[in-house]
């Protein structure tokens, strides 16, 4: 027994090393990674790269065009995917009957997270661009990526309500409170942090796509700013893309100053999730 118990300590040991060595691994090729992006990309960042239109002169090309339509982007995808993916996760965990079919939707949305995006985009090419005619267009590229990231925020809505322990609910309904009650002043403000972190999380994923909306037809050269939903767009990854498949170098310094923009963005936003939560932990005790 003693032996046994001697080389159960040795693997744990073991393990703990060989986790130890993989993380320090890791963290060091992304170190080497932000530190290449960084020494190439952060003299380019200034004003005019900011302010500039596309240019076939790499010295005078800038992001201008590509910001904003990220910005579009993002902002169209929110206001579709948000109110879908919460409201469908409070139904199906607070109002769905538990049975086949609802085990069946629960299955087919978890897996539906998992398809590659580029699948996205061609379902999102049939339907949207020639089917309901809308072209190339941002509003096309935003409800393109509302489907990628709506069984995710579907996901963390269900998972943020799961957490809420059962007496909240019980509490609730024992002083006369209605369901709708319930889950609009107890549950919801207990999973708001769950939920905004998952939220959060999904738009950052959505962000850096660049597949689906290659597929769909989004512009690698445009030289006006987008003013509506209608308009032909680019985003940032795209014009990454774009720029890394030229032979110049000072496009190759362009795309990595542009990482360095994109990876800004990711970072902030995985940052006020993660403040966000923190935050609603602390205020909410049970």
């Amino acid at each position: 027994m003693s032996k046994r118990i001697d080389i159960n300590r040795i693997k744990d040991n073991l393990f703990r090393y060989v986790g130890i060595g993989c993380t320090l691994f890791g963290l060091l090729m992304l170190g080497f990674f932000l530190y290449s992006v960084l020494r190439e990309g952060l003299p380019r960042l200034n004003a005019q790269f900011f302010s500039s239109l596309p240019s076939r002169k790499p010295e005078e090309a800038g992001i201008l065009i590509p910001l904003f339509g990220t910005i579009w982007v993002m902002v169209l995808t929110s206001l579709i995917s948000i109110p879908l993916g919460v409201a469908s996760g409070i139904y199906l965990e607070e109002y769905g009957k538990k049975n086949r079919l609802a085990s069946l939707i629960e299955i087919n949305i978890t897996n539906l997270a998992g398809v590659p995006s580029i699948i996205y985009g061609l379902l999102a090419l049939e339907i949207f661009v020639r089917i309901l005619g809308l072209g190339k267009s941002l509003l096309s590229g935003s409800l393109t990526l509302a489907l990628l990231i709506l069984p995710i925020i579907i996901v963390a809505t269900r998972e943020a309500l799961k957490a809420v322990p059962k007496t909240i609910r019980e509490a609730s309904f024992a002083l006369g409170a209605t369901k709708w009650q319930t889950t609009w002043f107890q549950v919801l403000p207990a999973s708001a942090g769950g939920i905004v972190t998952g939220v959060i999380l999904a738009i950052s994923r959505a962000i850096g796509e660049t597949a689906p909306l290659i597929v769909i037809g989004a512009m690698l050269y445009i030289t006006t700013l987008p003013s509506s939903p209608m308009d032909d767009f680019s985003v940032l990854p795209i014009q990454i893309f774009n720029w890394l498949s030229r032979p110049q170098k000072g496009f190759i310094i362009n795309a990595t100053a542009a990482i360095i923009v994109l990876l800004a963005i990711t970072f902030i936003l995985n940052g006020i999730a993660i403040y966000l939560r923190n935050r609603w932990q602390k205020k909410v005790k049970w």
